[in-house]
């Protein structure tokens, strides 16, 4: 087997990963967007900023089940050509949504100080990183109706229609950005309201488009689900709720040990925490037609099929991750400060940055066997492992300040969670359901 070479599927990934692509690295584009303003205020909001964004990456990964989960489970009824249950999927997708937004909402919102807290920082960073935190909460039922509809459009094997509803909110944020920090003068509030009216204005464009139906067929049922339906949908949810939250766990605890350290410290972990989860987003594109195809192929063409598939895949995630990680060699001198000009913050994102070039190429193929196990629905794997790398990563976490290894040991137990992952999935490959039989 030979996965260097052209194959079948190519066709199929590239119409699925290209749009998602775009898409996936357009969505982290708010935060990035709200880091390069902020930036230009001071530290101390640049740092409140990282505080706040390890809340709602918390609060976004606990709720990704809504699209890891639904891609399967629609690709995979669709594969058996059952269009009423891919529909029913769609439509518990779209009101768990909005129900766990409001809840969340209405939480984060009155336990926001104690959120902050919790995540870490002093002084003047918790009072901002609060106020920042209460705002953007109001768009909690609008970024999760979003995630649902990137799932539920996954599923049909669609990722041209996110991309050009996660451009406009995108376009959207960016306008409103500069005209609320700096022409309303309300700094790093201005940002969290920008990102509220644009998240709102995409979970509006989202639901148009879903209620809309394609060749006479409905995307969504809002019909009453099954008991079968349900329990499918609830089993895979808890597991991809379990493997994010682990994964969130660590991250959370990584900005925390972060600001411990100071402010400076902070503010460099959100800048390179930035660059990291926009290559991440890009390099999912891969993990999301792993997703989608794997489910599909495996009905219709068989396992050996979907060995050749996934061989594919992890080939054209090696290359895309060493071609990120020659990117980042390139533009090392000029990339930090597009999100800051002090010298301080630099320094500190400057230690770290050797660690990003060699993480990237690793960390893109344990994105994409994520959605290749996902496609096969190994979802207890999938959680466990992740369990298993976060208590590994959170292990070498709580060893750096009292070793005095500052970011760069904050950046080395992160790089432990994914080195853990990565082995995990080498076990389950070799082991795994794609050493069984049609």
């Amino acid at each position: 087997m030979r996965p260097w070479r052209r194959t079948e599927f190519d066709t199929a990934i590239g119409r699925i990963a290209w749009p998602a692509l775009g898409a996936l690295a357009a969505d982290p584009l708010i935060s990035i967007v709200d880091t390069a303003f902020v930036g230009r205020i001071g530290t101390p909001e640049l740092a409140a900023l990282g505080v706040a964004a390890a809340v709602f990456l918390f609060a976004f990964a606990l709720f990704n089940f809504l699209a890891y989960g639904t891609t399967p489970l629609i690709a995979g009824a669709l594969g058996q050509g059952n269009d009423d249950e891919a529909a029913k999927f769609a439509g518990q997708a779209i009101g768990v949504a909005i129900g766990l937004g409001v809840i969340g909402m209405v939480l984060l919102r009155g336990f926001a100080t104690e959120i902050v807290d919790l995540v870490g920082g002093g002084g003047d960073t918790v009072v901002l990183a609060t106020r920042y935190v209460t705002i953007r909460a109001l768009a909690l039922p609008a970024m999760l109706v979003i995630t649902a509809g990137h799932g539920i459009f996954r599923g049909h094997g669609d990722t041209r229609t996110p991309l050009w509803i996660t451009i406009v909110f995108n376009v959207v944020n960016v306008v409103l950005d500069p005209l609320l920090i700096f022409g309303a003068g309300w700094g790093l509030g201005g940002a969290a309201v920008a990102t509220v009216i644009a998240q709102y204005v995409g979970a509006v464009l989202f639901l148009v488009w879903l209620l809309r139906p394609v060749d006479t067929v409905p995307l969504v049922s809002f019909t009453r689900p099954s008991f079968e339906t349900t329990g499918v949908f609830l089993h895979v949810g808890g597991a991809i709720v379990v493997r994010t939250t682990s994964l969130l766990i660590a991250f959370t605890v990584a900005t925390s040990v972060a600001a411990r350290l100071s402010s400076v410290a902070v503010a460099g972990h959100q800048v390179v925490g930035q660059i990291w989860f926009f290559l991440g987003f890009a390099i999912d594109a891969l993990a999301i037609a792993a997703q989608t195809l794997v489910a599909r192929v495996r009905v219709e063409l068989g396992l050996e099929a979907v060995r050749r598939l996934t061989f594919r895949l992890l080939w054209m995630g090696l290359v895309v991750g060493g071609v990120f990680s020659v990117l980042l060699i390139a533009l090392r001198p000029w990339i930090a400060r597009w999100f800051t000009q002090s010298e301080a913050v630099l320094a500190e994102v400057d230690s770290v940055y050797p660690i990003l070039i060699w993480l990237v190429p690793l960390g893109a193929l344990v994105f994409v066997w994520d959605g290749i196990a996902i496609g096969f629905t190994s979802l207890r794997f999938i959680a466990g492992a992740m369990a298993v790398a976060m208590v590994i990563a959170v292990a070498v976490l709580m060893l750096v300040e009292p070793r005095g290894w500052g970011l760069p040991g904050v950046w080395w137990g992160i790089a432990a969670l994914v080195v853990v992952r990565a082995v995990t999935f080498v076990v389950w490959h070799a082991v795994g359901p794609l050493r069984g039989r049609d």
